[in-house]
This record gives structure tokens, sequence and C-alpha cells, in this order.
């Protein structure tokens, strides 16, 4: 119904011109073209005529039935319009038939729309309106900043078909997501919509289409946020299938070419050949002149120099001689006959140096052995060499398993080298390294900025049978390597390792010239069994080759507990008791004792190195607060333990059960220069027994999901809305996987904690946490330190309250050594006794109450609690004033009578004296006669008056108290000497 209408319109429009243009020109073939209504549902359209320019001519053909909707042609051909068959291209163009193919990106194609957009949710000021798709020629390339750039193709298929393209992507630091949108907008599922890593050059990549609307989107977004130059994402040959139909065929672009009619693609040209636009033929470049393949123009061959030559030498002969050989690098692009240049220190083009000189073969690697054709093969499984003979292990020994290359005469059966063109061109070098008898080296390349790659892939790894596992044993095997560079630009030398080339991670980087020096990476996992180094003189692009004599030399590579290695020596190993007598693992907490296979115990709390069994020196102490685990292999600590408060006194028991959980925390967020916001997240497993949790980074970028463990880790995370999630997580690495010791001092093991940057007025010692990384950088050639110091603060109930450094934002100042402050009520010491005090009420009621309070400030947690209130019986405040009052009084007459006995004893000694005074103005010079002779002197007769008359309390009281006499003397009762009482006045 719907192309009836649209048929009746183009009907009215048609006499509406005729009608309107009555003056206009005939229209000729050349003013119009054909176009085919919408389809009804019966699956029919119509072929009408279409002016190419409004109101310029009259009388178009009149409307004709068209082809079925179903009609397609063949690959090859296309639909001519005004017969409606198909017909082949011609000579220089090429069809899909019912598809549609972009291979020329000198410009954006028509229906192609490229836009950049900010996916991080957290920043909504970054311009990243000029991030788009970049079309480079050949391909199209990505942005490389911190944008998402999205490439789109919407396109309307009449049935089902294909989309087909070749994708470049060799950076992980990018992601990279291909999906299709059908008309419901339904996405591809989201599994399949994340493009591999390419592993070399190209990579091709295919998906069905449905039929009907179908938008097409290619996106990238990127996080390197290192510094390092990102490598961006490239396009080339899409091709899409399943369209109604195609109306021409496209001209062959320049490099290419198609010889005959009904081609469905063009042939690239051969080397040294070149060819223009629609061409059917290559042409041949002048003999001074080259091309690479799919070249669209030749180029002036340079004169030959030494650069464009190397040196190998040939498998050794039954004589154990080899030949010198050497060689142009192909593609040979210089030439012998063009004079060099004034500068030219040469003066003109170099010869290739006459080959064959005959040498001496070096010996065969270690675990090889020479055979009749002097060639070198592997011993055997039990057996070892030193290069020449094999010879089996003695009864009691093991062979040392692995590889160890250091004589290069061939390339290793595992090992290969190849090139990758930082154009990503179709180069036809495949050798980036050539062996050299004492060491391998890196060739020219056809450009300075190609990657000179030399891989190295193993089996797996298996742990020799004298060494047990556990799982705090991290180490499965060690590669290690001596090398060197020389340099006269920016060259690299990378070190990357992974599961397999296509998805390798970088690991370690030099940069500029490096003198002869040995670098060991510790493989942790079975997923990691290939090795890549590559070399890059420059990252500049240039068609010149200016510094084709830096090179980079590997001289030897060793790495250990390799599944099917060779041994180069036997160890002795403790064996079992069977039978067979086969090597087995020394019990837990024993070393073997060096040159026999006796077991030896360790002293007690000690853990062996994983690296070495044998000696003494094998047993390593724990450090403070820590003990060894079952297997003796590490030591760890059960998040408890026991300190000397500071200045000597009680000791703080503590309890960090409650932190021993996995805890995560970010520095201070950090901008590019594009202002993308990230951050480096940290994580955290700060103590525990067999079977703890341990501290996981991982990088979600790419499908490899690469993941690092330990007691701390470090990865930098982006907030943005890519691939599903909230925050996307990249280059992760362990900061801490050894647990060194648990002490309040600010040093351990040359390991310092930052005590400056975290000061403290508290009484209470910070306890802190050591650990060590085993891994080892340029940077860190001993590998990382973390400290993470505890500190008693009530005020945190938080868990992770995990504080950086001020002067080092990042918690690290040199990359090297990390330090953090965790602030928690749960780093407190338990509380004690000590920790509360007891309040006594009053009396009330015959009832006193005991009430336990905390000390503050509180510094503690957990412990014991604090005791239950006490009630106890009590005598009242009326009982205790009436017995003191009753005292008091009985006192009170105690005191008066003894105050009045000494006022008596005072006036009679005042009554003596006047009386001595008296006596002697009378009779001067002459001394007083004794009134008695019972009185002796010194005695006092009055005292025996009063107490032989025997009178009462109350009349002694009365004499004491009588009035003097008118004269000033008192009556004093004296005693004659007859004993008869006398009163004297």
């Amino acid at each position: 119904m719907k192309a009836s209408h649209s048929f009746l319109h183009l009907l009215w429009l048609f006499f509406v011109q005729i009608y309107a243009s009555s003056d206009l020109p005939i229209c000729k073939e050349s003013d119009y073209h054909f176009e085919y209504t919408d389809c009804d549902v019966l699956g029919s359209r119509w072929r009408v005529a279409v002016p190419n320019k409004p109101d310029t001519c009259t009388g178009l053909p009149d409307p004709v039935k068209g082809t079925q909707c179903t009609f397609s042609c063949s690959e090859g051909e296309f639909l001519d319009m005004r017969s409606q068959e198909c017909q082949k291209c011609s000579g220089g163009t090429y069809s899909l038939g019912t598809g549609v193919a972009f291979d020329e990106w000198d410009s954006m194609p028509a229906g192609f729309i490229s836009h950049g957009m900010n996916m991080n949710i957290a920043d909504i000021y970054t311009n990243c309106s000029n991030s788009t798709w970049i079309p480079k020629g050949d391909y199209i390339a990505s942005n490389i900043d911190e944008c998402t750039s999205t490439l789109s193709y919407a396109v309307s298929l009449k049935k089902a078909g294909t989309v087909s393209f070749e994708y470049f992507y060799p950076d992980n630091t990018i992601f990279f997501e291909f999906y299709v949108q059908n008309d419901q907008c339904e996405s591809t599922d989201s599994e399949g919509r994340w493009m591999r890593t390419s592993e070399k050059d190209w990579t091709p990549h295919n998906l069905k289409l449905n039929r009907g609307n179908n938008v097409l989107y290619w996106r990238t977004t990127s996080f390197a946020l290192v510094g390092s130059a990102v490598k961006p994402v490239l396009l080339r040959n899409i091709a899409i299938s399943g369209v109604a139909y195609t109306s021409e065929c496209f001209h062959c672009k320049p490099g290419t070419y198609s010889a005959k009619p009904g081609s469905a693609h063009c042939t690239p040209c051969p080397a040294d050949s070149y060819s223009n636009k629609g061409a059917t033929v290559c042409q041949q470049c002048e003999v001074d002149k080259y091309a690479e393949a799919g070249s669209g123009s030749c180029k002036r061959r340079p004169a030959c120099t030494t650069s464009d030559y190397f040196y190998t030498h040939t498998p050794c002969d039954s004589k154990g001689q080899t030949q010198l050989m050497y060689k142009w690098i192909e593609p040979k692009i210089c030439s012998e006959i063009v004079e060099g240049t004034v500068d030219n220190s040469t003066g003109g083009s170099v010869k290739l140096p006459a080959s064959g000189q005959m040498e001496t073969c070096p010996p065969c690697n270690p675990g090889f052995s020479v055979t009749n054709t002097s060639g070198c093969e592997p011993c055997p499984h039990g057996s070892y060499s030193n290069g020449t003979a094999c010879a089996e292990c003695p009864v009691g020994t093991e062979p040392v398993v692995g590889f160890e290359y250091k004589w290069w005469n061939k390339m290793p059966d595992n090992m290969r080298s190849s090139v990758y063109s930082r154009e990503y061109s179709d180069s036809a070098r495949s050798t980036g390294w050539e062996v050299a008898g004492e060491y391998i080296y890196t060739t020219q390349g056809d450009l300075d900025s190609d990657y000179m790659m030399l891989s190295l892939t193993v089996p797996g790894y298996r742990l020799p049978h004298s060494v047990a596992k556990d799982d705090e044993r991290s180490e499965l095997s060690r590669i290690s390597f001596v090398f060197e560079t020389q340099c006269t630009a920016d060259c690299t030398l990378y070190f990357m390792a992974g599961y397999s080339e296509r998805t390798n991670d970088l690991v370690e980087h030099w940069s500029g010239t490096t003198r002869k020096q040995s670098y060991s990476y510790l493989v942790k996992s079975n997923s990691t069994v290939s090795f890549t180094w590559g070399f890059q003189r420059t990252q500049a692009y240039s068609e010149v080759r200016q510094y084709s004599s830096d090179f980079a030399k590997m001289y030897t590579v060793q790495i250990t507990n390799v599944v099917g290695g060779v041994a180069s020596q036997c160890r002795h190993c403790a064996l079992g008791s069977g039978s067979a007598s086969e090597c087995v693992p020394c019990p837990p907490a024993h070393y073997m004792v060096n040159g026999t296979g006796v077991c030896k115990s360790c002293p007690p709390n000690t853990f062996i190195r994983a690296d070495q069994t044998v000696g003494e020196a094998a047993c390593i102490h724990c450090g403070p607060n820590t003990h060894s685990n079952k297997a003796h292999s590490a030591c760890v600590s059960d998040c408890r333990l026991d300190l000397q408060s500071t200045g000597g006194g009680e000791v703080l028991q503590y309890d960090f059960t409650p932190l021993a959980n996995i805890t995560s925390f970010q520095s201070s967020p950090r901008f590019t220069s594009k202002g993308l916001r990230y951050f480096h997240q940290f994580r955290v497993g700060l103590c525990g027994e067999e079977g703890r949790e341990v501290a996981v980074c991982v990088d979600n970028v790419t499908e490899s999901r690469k993941e690092v463990r330990g007691y701390a880790c470090q990865s930098t995370v982006v907030p943005s809305e890519v691939r599903g999630q909230s925050v996307v997580s990249s280059q992760p690495f362990t900061i801490g996987d050894t647990l060194i010791g648990v002490t309040s001092d600010t040093s351990l093991d040359s390991i310092a904690s930052f005590e400056s940057a975290f000061i403290t007025k508290s009484n209470l010692p910070d306890v802190i946490f050591y650990y060590r990384s085993s891994e080892t950088t340029q940077a860190c050639k001993k590998g990382r330190t973390t400290t993470i110091r505890l500190r008693c603060d009530p005020t945190v109930a938080r868990k992770d309250q995990i504080t950086l450094p001020s002067k080092c934002s990042e918690g690290t100042c040199d990359g090297c050594s990390f330090h953090f402050l965790w602030r928690s009520l749960y780093a407190c010491p338990l509380c004690t006794e000590s920790h509360y005090r007891e309040i006594v009420s009053a009396c009330i009621q015959g009832i006193q109450r005991t009430t336990y309070v905390w000390q503050q400030p509180l510094q503690c947690t957990g412990g014991v609690s604090l005791p239950a209130q006490t009630v106890s019986a009590c005598v009242t405040l009326d009982f205790w004033l009436k017995v003191g009052v009753s005292t008091g009084t009985v006192a009170a007459i105690l005191l008066i009578s003894i105050s009045c006995y000494f006022w008596k004893r005072t006036r009679k000694l005042e009554y003596k004296y006047s009386k001595l005074m008296m006596t002697a103005g009378d009779k001067e010079c002459e001394l007083p006669a004794a009134d008695s002779c019972a009185i002796m002197e010194g005695e006092d007769a009055e005292d025996d008056l009063i107490y032989l008359t025997k009178k009462s309390f109350f009349t002694k009281i009365k004499s004491f108290s009588r009035e003097r006499s008118s004269d000033g003397f008192d009556s004093v009762p004296l005693k004659s000497s007859s004993g008869l009482e006398m009163e004297m006045s």
C-alpha cells in the first residue's frame, strides 16, 4: 500500500513537471538517473527516473515495473538500471554484487559519521568534539586521547548479510569495541563486541547481519595515563554484503589492479611495481627506483650502506665448523651502483662482504649434547650436560630443569623473531633478530620506527620434586636475561609477558643506551607462558633510515622449572622411603644439608626461602610479632600482638581482626592533559593466617584481565561508563606480597616508616606493619616496600579511614616505598582494668552504690568490659553524728579535768616559790630550816596532806578554789611536827 502511494506521488510529480516545464529542453541520459521505489507487501517495486538537478529538463522516461526486491547480482557484477540486468564489471574495477566496500580512506566516505564524546561520569567539562577517527589513506585511525571516539555507518539490508573488516589493535591501554544495532536498537551480545588485541599485523573480523536496518559502531576509549605514547586502532577494507544491489562498480585504488572483467576484488601490485587508480595492470619501476608491494608510485633507490646488510651463522657441519654469512636486508631497496652523497664517508655504495668464512662452532647450550652431525639435541629426562655430553644424575640427586641459552649458533626451537611495522604496512620483513654466536642481536628494519620482536614460548612449569607446593609460595619460575643496547636516538627495549603474544603485558622497558646488565622476572602463574622482547629505534616516523646502526643484544636467557626443559646440573635431594628412592621434599621447617640429601630441622619460628632450600642460610627468622605458617614457607600474623607501652609500663594487647578484611582506598584525584580524572586505587589485606583473603588488583581493559595478588596492591582506576562498568581498572602491580614484621619501631629490615608525615601527640605508640614485594623494576631494583601505620583514634569508627602522606599524594614519593596511616577505633589496644575507675555514691537509707566508668579520653577497644554496678549496705550519717557528739562530750570532760589538775600543780609551785622568797627576806644570809625532818628536800607536804586526810573529790576541788586572805596569801593547811593541822594566815 505504501509503494502504491509512493508510485502515485511520483506520477503526480511527473505530470506537474510536464505542465510546469513545457518550455524546458528534453532530458538527456546524463540529466537523470534511475531509482527504485520502496517495496510493497508483495515484494514488487517500480523503476522511476529522477533528474540530477530539478527544473533543468523535461521528458523523463515513464516509470516501469522493477525487478523483484529479492533480486541481486553476483560478485563482480552490477545492476544496469536501464536494462535492469546484471552486467560484469570492466577491467580496473570490482564489485561485491550485493555489497559495498570501503578500502580508500583519503577522506571520510559518504555514510560514515565520526564523533567524540566524554565518557567520564564525573567530568562534564572536557571537550571531546575533535576526538574523531581520522582517514589516513589506506586506513582510518582512532583517536589517542582520553575521549571516546565512535565511527558509525548505517545500512539497510534486503536480506541477511555480513560485515567484514581488518583491524590493528596493538595497545591494550585502549578499549576497542565493535557492535551492531538493529532497527529495534538491540545491540550485539556484550561479550563478542570487545575486540582482542592483534597478535601480528592486521586481524580480520566477520559478523553476520540480519535483514533490515543495521547501524555499525566502532568505538575506542584510551586509558593511557602514564605518559607513554598510545598506538591508535586502525581499520581498513570494510565490506558489507546483503544490500539490494549495487548499480556501479568501484575503481581499483592506486597500488592495485584487476586484469579481468567481473572481478570481486583488486590485486595488490607486487614489489618494485606500481599502479594508478582503476588500473588493469601494474607498471614496473625503473632500475634505479623501487616500490613496496601495493604501492601507487616508485621511489628512488638510496646507496647501499653497512646498515643494509647483516651477518649470521650457518648450522654446524659434521666437522664442527660454521660459516659466517652476510645477507642483504630483504626486501632490498638500496642500490650497489648508485654513488653516495658528498657527506657519505664511504664515497659510494658498499658491496656485500664475501661470505663463507669458516669458524669453529660454539658449544651447545647447557642441557644439550653434540650429535654426530655437530648439531645439538636435548638430553633425556633425568640427565644433564654442560653442552657436550649427557650424563645421568646420580642417585640422591635431581636435575635442575629449565632452559639456558648462552650460545647462539641457531635460533632455539621455542623462540622466533618478527618485525612489526609502526605504520602497519604489509612488510615482507619477518626477521628482527639474528644469531651471532655469543649473542643474538637486532637487524635493521625497513623503517627506524619498526619493532624488532623476539618471542619465547614455554609449555608450562613444574616445581622440582624436592620443593613442596604451598599457597604462600608465589614463585613458579624465574626468567633472567643479560642484555645491552646502543642508541643514538630515542630507542627503547621492551620486555613483555603473558599468556600469548596476543595477550602480552608490558613488564619493563629501558630507554636509550644501557650498559650490559641482567634482569629477572618472577613467574607466579601457569598462565604466563609467553615472553617477548621488542626493540624500537625511534618513535618518530620517517621513510629515511637514520638509526640503523642502533641495536639491542641479548647474551643469555635463562628460565627455570620449565615443563620439558633440560638440565645443566643436578642437585642433592631427600629420598623417599619407596624402593624407587625418588626425591621428595624435606619435611616442613627442614632444610637440606649442603652436599647431602639429609634434612635438618630449622630453628623455631623460621621459614624456608623459596629460592634456596639448601644450607642453614635457607632458614629465615620471622620478623617481630609474626610466626611461620604450617608449611614454613612464609611468616604470617594472626592479627593479635602484645607491645610494651611507652616508658616501659604495662603491656598493651592488640586485636586487629576487625581490620583484617580486604580494604580499598584511593589517592587524591589526578588529571591528564585532556582533563580526564583518575585515581590510584589501593587494596590491602592487613593480616591473617592460612587461607586468609588476599588483596587482588585487576586489569579489566582487555580480555586478558591480568590479576596481581598480595597483602597490598595498586591499580589505576578511571570512573567511566565503558564496557558496562562504572570503573575502569588498569596497570595493577603488587606493593607488598611478603609480611616482614609488625612492631612499633620506625624501621625494620632496611624499611623505614615515613614518621615525619604522620606526627602524633598521643602517648600510645603506632603499630606498623612492614611488607615487601618481590617484583623488581628498573626504578625499584630491590623491589617495592609498604608500611601501614595503625593509629588508635576512638573518634573514627570506620574501618577504612586511611590517609596518604601530604607530601606524596600518591602514597609514595619515589614509586618504590609506599606509606599509609590507618586511623581507627580498632587500632586501639584492648581495654584492661586500668582503663576504668569506680565512683562510690553517698549512703542513702543504708544503701551505697559503686559505679564503674571509663577513664577519659578513652584509648582502648574490646578487651574487658565495664563491671556491673554494685550495691552494699552502709550506716547513715545520723548514727555517726550521735556517736561523734557522745565521744566529743566525754573527751571534753576529760580534757577539763586534766586542765584543772595541771592548774593546781602550777598554783602549788607558785606558793612554794612565794614562801621561799618571803623567808629569804626576813633572814638574810640564813637558810630556812626544815619544818620537819620527815619531809625531804623536793617533796611536797601538801600532797601528803591531801591524800592522807582522804577528803572527797568535791572537797578537794573546793580547797583548790579558796579565796585569798586580806593579806594576799592563801590559807594553806600545814602539817606540824606533831602531825596536827594548824592554819596560818
